[in-house]
């Protein structure tokens, strides 16, 4: 019975896979991006449809978004470095500035070849992070597209992969715990190379013989608040629709069921699914870490 419930799930799992592939509708990263750094390797091509990073032993690349976002439903899909990866970081977050800076995490560590990809999720607020949740995926991200999503709003964060929700980082502010709600922040993504740390604890180095590694983007869509001046946010599908003020809700809740969104129990029992079968770490479970107790939403999350 066990057997078959998990095997239904994985359907699940898929199904939302292949249906979330065809669904997206794709923005112009020439209209939404620019890309930063890497001397050439970052790379948007097919009239704006598609985006490439890469990186060689020169260089990484990386690309930013054009606005901030305070508060939204952020799609991305991806596919990774192919191969042996081993070393590669593809980073692909949300992140104001300064050193008390909010940031929300997707990081997909590269590895050798036929060995999994770990991917790698945080919450940083007013500059504290140390909030990593790391998972396997269910298939292999270096074979085709899939949509990797941030559900932000003043209550949640939650991450998703092929609108499967995989972490619900919480609004615990009644309880002491930090959350970011006030800072606009852009989308930032990167391929770099961190082979001090990212394979096996660095332990396994970057075969450059198997260089350039790339990665690719397409079906970006953001239906979110964007920061305009004032301090002011205009929200709605793509940025579209009136503006309200930075807090949202208290000046007249802008559009996108996204913005009062919560995981209901199906999804709820979705997640902890993911969790029990494929979360290879969680900092709430890691005493040794901290050794004068556990961050305050450990037991609350």
């Amino acid at each position: 019975m066990a057997s078959r419930r998990v095997s239904l799930l994985l359907g699940v799992l898929l199904s939302y896979s292949a249906a979330v592939a065809v669904a997206v509708a794709a923005a112009n990263f020439n209209q939404e991006f620019d890309i930063t750094w890497g001397d050439g390797r970052g790379k948007i091509q097919d009239n704006g449809q598609l985006l490439t990073l890469t990186l060689d032993r020169t260089s990484g690349s990386g690309f930013q978004s054009r606005h901030e976002y305070l508060f939204g439903k952020i799609d991305m899909q991806l596919k990774l470095v192919p191969g042996n990866s081993a070393g590669t970081v593809t980073a692909y977050y949300l992140s104001s500035q300064g050193n008390t800076h909010d940031e929300i995490d997707f990081e997909f560590l590269g590895n050798v070849s036929g060995e999994p990809y770990t991917l790698h999720t945080n919450v940083f607020t007013q500059g504290q992070g140390q909030r990593e949740q790391q998972f396997r995926l269910w298939f292999d991200p270096t074979k085709d597209f899939h949509t990797y999503s941030i559900l932000w709003n003043p209550k949640h964060v939650i991450f998703m992969v092929d609108e499967m929700p995989i972490r619900d980082f919480r609004n615990l502010e009644s309880k002491g715990v930090a959350f970011p709600k006030n800072q606009p922040m852009r989308l930032y993504s990167s391929l770099w190379n961190a082979d001090d740390w990212a394979t096996q604890g660095g332990r396994v180095k970057t075969d450059w013989s198997h260089a350039p590694f790339s990665a690719s983007y397409r079906g970006f869509r953001a239906d979110a608040c964007v920061a305009v001046a004032g301090g002011k946010t205009r929200c709605g599908g793509g940025g579209g629709g009136g503006a309200v003020g930075t807090e949202g809700a208290g000046a007249g809740a802008p559009a996108g069921d996204w913005y009062n969104q919560e995981l209901d129990l199906t999804l709820q029992q979705r997640m902890r699914w993911v969790q029990r079968k494929y979360m290879i770490y969680n900092y709430c479970t890691d005493p040794k870490r901290y050794p004068q107790g556990l961050p305050a939403e450990c037991s609350m999350q």
